[in-house]
């Protein structure tokens, strides 16, 4: 596919659609329909859709982001998180962006919701439909995320480590300062034991 398709088929996120719908649909599905089953698919196949693309279309149309996972010959399974590099990352429209991310971060927050009401009003059929949609947007937030910030996240933990063991470092060799001279104090014997009890 090359740029200019790309771009004209990112200026639509196709991925609102069955995300808005599956919304919609858990919301209002009682208004027109009294079974629970056919509900439940309909909605689990809105988030599959949905999940699908993100995960394989939007994201690295949009964004320029894309993620994966696959399992060697050993059975091991590997995640692979790529960012578009160089001048290509120059096709990413910012609008585009920031609704792309701005939908991605609000949907695991209203099904997070959705969790809270369906635990407390205890309706565990409907507590099922949430759970699956937490797992496959929260599946896409936490790839996505990874994509973007997976590299800056381990440049700050080896800052992190590094200043940990300075600080380390620092304070052993305050101990051991305080430690020499003290022990230098009490073999001149230029204080008695008394007034060193005292000063304690």
């Amino acid at each position: 596919m090359s740029d200019e398709v790309a771009r004209g088929f990112a200026d639509y996120d196709p991925s609102t659609a069955p995300r808005t719908l599956a919304l919609v649909t858990y919301l209002f599905c009682g208004w027109f329909s009294d079974s629970f089953i056919s509900s439940f698919v309909f909605i689990v196949l809105l988030l599959s859709a949905d999940f699908w693309t993100v995960k394989n279309i939007t994201g690295r149309l949009l964004v320029g982001l894309r993620w994966w996972n696959y399992i060697d010959d050993e059975g091991l399974s590997h995640w692979v998180f790529e960012s578009r590099k160089g001048h290509s990352q120059g096709l990413v429209n910012t609008n585009e962006s920031s609704l792309f991310w701005l939908g991605l971060i609000i949907c695991p927050i209203l099904w997070a919701v959705f969790f809270l009401v369906a635990l407390l009003s205890l309706k565990f059929k409907w507590l099922m439909i949430v759970c699956i949609a937490l797992a496959l947007n929260g599946a896409n937030l936490y790839g996505y995320l990874k994509c973007k910030y997976g590299q800056s996240a381990s440049i700050s933990s080896s800052v992190k480590s590094m200043a940990q063991g300075f600080f380390q470092r620092q304070v052993f060799k305050n101990m051991s300062d305080m430690m020499s001279r003290g022990t230098g104090q009490q073999g001149a014997g230029a204080v008695p034991s008394s007034q060193t009890t005292m000063q304690i």
